[in-house]
């Protein structure tokens, strides 16, 4: 990990309620695929390319990743979050504890809105109506959670509730007046997206993929982007890291539309290698909440700043360009 995310992540542990530090850090079953995430950056290198000539480009190819209950870690929760966000895209959380519009008044860039597909289709058409009239410039179904994870640490502390005062607040006042829960259901299928695909005019993403096959089912569906993602390790600890699944992701895809990288990036470096592997971009997520805690909005955007340099540092050292012949592995 970048020595500047390891402090901001042993301060936020030092700050935040135990309970609240493993609801962030922690994983499904024995968090084999959790510390996996990590670890398959440092099995790969890469070769770099010399004397190229290239002028290193200035773009930073990464999004906010959709966390939940930002104000579990500072007490402006999304809001801090988004003003930090500046330019970089945002995907704002369904599970946030900020209304979505209030979220996207407060960011300077894009926000797009993260959505698990309720069993209830007008609970999910009133949820794109809500995205829509907060003027978000895409949804991204979160598609690898047909039941919710069993976390050990959750049920060791037993956390299954926000604290008084705080709630998923997009789920307020939807189809009537009152709180509503997320509810995760199995029978979520591609029809479903060809329903949202048909209510909206919003680009949809699909986050979860990990399998090239249902890759190219996305295509085939119309989705404007893929999330390579095993949910932060927070779903099934029989999955193979994110970095692992890329390259088949992105090879089954072959540039029909961009693929983003979640899960294990915790340095510039990393995103480097993901872009290597056949990544458009990567998804920053809990170095964001490790910022948040740490320092409210000034460490969002210091993790963001750092994670800026690093990678524009790493990219000039391998020539300004980045491809799959230039990751190799560890010996």
């Amino acid at each position: 990990m970048n020595p500047v995310l390891a402090e901001l992540h042993d301060k936020a542990r030092a700050v935040l309620d135990p309970v609240h530090y493993d609801f962030f850090a922690g994983g499904v079953g024995d968090e084999v695929v959790l510390a996996e995430n990590e670890a398959a950056f440092r099995r790969r290198a890469l070769l770099p390319r010399v004397l190229r000539g290239n002028e290193t480009p200035q773009d930073f190819p990464v999004l906010i990743s959709p966390t939940a209950f930002h104000k579990l870690a500072h007490p402006d929760g999304e809001l801090a979050t988004a003003r930090a966000a500046g330019t970089t895209t945002l995907v704002s959380s369904m599970a946030s504890t900020v209304p979505i519009a209030e979220v996207v008044a407060a960011a300077g860039g894009p926000v797009w809105f993260q959505l698990y597909v309720q069993p209830d289709p007008a609970v999910t058409e009133a949820l794109v109506r809500r995205a829509e009239r907060a003027g978000c410039s895409a949804l991204v179904v979160t598609a690898d959670s047909p039941v919710f994870g069993r976390h050990r640490r959750d049920l060791a502390h037993g956390f299954h509730d926000l604290p008084a005062g705080l709630a998923a607040e997009n789920m307020r006042d939807l189809t009537g007046p009152g709180l509503r829960t997320i509810e995760m259901s199995p029978a979520v299928s591609w029809g479903h997206l060809d329903r949202l695909r048909e209510m909206t005019a919003l680009p949809l993403w699909v986050k979860g993929v990990l399998h090239p096959a249902d890759a190219v089912l996305a295509v085939e569906h119309g989705v404007a982007g893929i999330v390579v993602s095993n949910h932060g390790g927070r779903q099934l600890d029989l999955v193979p890291a994110a970095l692992d699944a890329l390259p088949a992701v992105a090879d089954a895809v072959a540039g029909r539309v961009p693929v983003v990288l979640d899960g294990g990036v915790r340095g510039g470096g990393d995103i480097a290698v993901a872009l290597a592997l056949g990544a458009s971009a990567v998804g920053i997520g809990r170095p964001v909440l490790w910022g948040l805690a740490a320092d409210g909005e000034q460490g969002v955007r210091r993790v963001l700043d750092v994670l800026h340099d690093e990678f524009l540092h790493v990219l000039t050292l391998c020539g300004g360009e980045l491809s799959r012949d230039m990751v190799v592995a560890r010996c």
